[in-house]
């Protein structure tokens, strides 16, 4: 399975014949086989479990200070230097408190909610190459398996909310099931075109593809995938699953100590889960200048998408709920279409029609034409809903306004 393998950073390969050559030293014969195996997968999925949930902690401590300059604030400065040391503290604090489990909550669809939904966001990773050849699993439906796997979200924080028999928690799951089945939509939509290109549905094949960044070749798919991806982690302007200032916490009213530190975790894992998606998918992944590693390049590229997704959640406010459907279904679906109908029509034209293949020359004229495209749709958009009337019939005052005026 991994004999002719070269090695990598973080490697399932470079574990298995580590771990085989250990185990036929011993004496396993046969069994080292299957031994290496399971220890290098279980040794491998602790070493990416434990590296996320540290990469969580900082983020969560990076967007704070981030989110804090925004606002002209300090943000976290009290533990540690910098305030380093806050998301510790944060985990230490909501360990320590106690666990309540609501009268009326359903037990156990409540204390599994969490689970179900840090789940799916770890098993994101088993797909993403994060390297030339530090990937866990290159499963030759990788894409379908991002899209099945996060459509679970949906189903968990329905969970959260139907179990915890709060008011407040099922408006926020009721809310969250509509908006991100709704999104699932135009974000498989800004995937197909990205398929289109590339011919494959593994994610190390679509990495190995491009000459050019798909973002620079189809502008409308990114931003389709983009605005759809930031919908369904139900962050800013889409967080109308919380939205504290009408239902209190949302879904996740009634959790408390470890569990909503799951929570938590699942909420905060989710960013970076999406920034290395869209690194792999429209920013070549691991493609960089040599000699510098791959790894580099991309932990560079998610660090700046993730900074980008954190200026959009500083800098926009949060939208009505009619709003958010609105936009999902008048708005990145119609776009999410036509992208995909210019992206068939392009390939189709500039395909090498023995192997079916496109060039590098060939992606660029694609990209020249695209931004022209998407530059003349974004200003047509602007100009119809800039100068659209909204006009509101004048209230009909009720027949017992000024009853007492009348009266005298």
């Amino acid at each position: 399975m991994c004999e002719n393998f070269t090695g990598g950073l973080i490697s399932f390969c470079g574990l298995y014949n580590h771990m085989q050559s250990i185990l036929v030293s011993i004496g396993f014969g046969d069994m080292a086989s299957a031994g290496a195996y399971t220890m290098a997968a279980v040794g491998l999925s602790l070493i990416v479990i434990n590296v996320l949930i540290m990469s969580t902690a900082l983020y969560t401590w990076f967007e704070r200070r981030v989110i804090g300059r925004f606002q002209v604030r300090r943000g976290p400065n009290r533990n540690g230097p910098y305030g380093l040391l806050q998301p510790f503290a944060d985990i230490l604090k909501l360990i320590t408190k106690e666990d309540t489990i609501p009268t009326e909550a359903d037990k156990i669809v409540f204390t599994i909610a969490p689970i179900a939904l840090l789940a799916p966001t770890l098993l994101v990773m088993t797909v993403i190459p994060f390297g030339e050849n530090s990937f866990l699993g290159n499963l030759n439906i990788g894409i379908l398996f991002i899209v099945g796997i996060t459509s679970l979200n949906s189903i968990a924080i329905f969970m959260a909310g139907w179990g915890s028999r709060n008011k407040y928690a099922i408006l926020g799951c009721m809310r969250g099931a509509a908006m991100l089945i709704s999104y699932e939509i135009p974000m498989a939509l800004g995937i197909t075109s990205v398929l289109l290109l590339a011919g494959s549905l593994a994610m190390s094949d679509i990495v190995a593809n491009p000459s050019i960044p798909f973002l620079l070749v189809m502008p409308l798919g990114f931003f389709v995938f983009v605005a759809a991806a930031m919908a369904e982690m139900s962050r800013t302007p889409f967080d109308q699953i919380e939205a504290e200032s009408e239902l209190g916490s949302g879904y996740n009213t009634e959790y408390s100590g470890i569990k909503f530190a799951v929570l938590f975790l699942a909420e905060f894992m989710a960013p970076i889960i999406t920034a290395a998606i869209i690194t792999t998918l429209f920013l070549g992944g691991t493609k960089g200048i040599d000699p510098i590693p791959g790894q580099f390049w991309f932990v560079l590229k998610t660090f700046i998408v993730i900074f980008l997704l954190l200026w959009v959640r500083a800098t926009w406010p949060r939208l009505r709920v009619d709003q958010i459907m609105a936009f999902a279904w008048k708005g990145l679906f119609a776009l999410g279409i036509f992208n995909i109908a210019l992206i068939a029509i392009e390939v189709q034209i500039l395909s090498d029609d023995n192997t079916g293949n496109i060039t590098t020359q060939d992606q660029a004229i694609m990209g020249g034409v695209n931004w022209i495209i998407a530059i003349v749709v974004v200003y047509a958009i602007t100009k119809i809903t800039r100068h659209r009337k909204v006009t509101r019939d004048n209230p009909i005052p009720s027949p017992l306004a000024n009853m007492s005026a009348k009266g005298n």
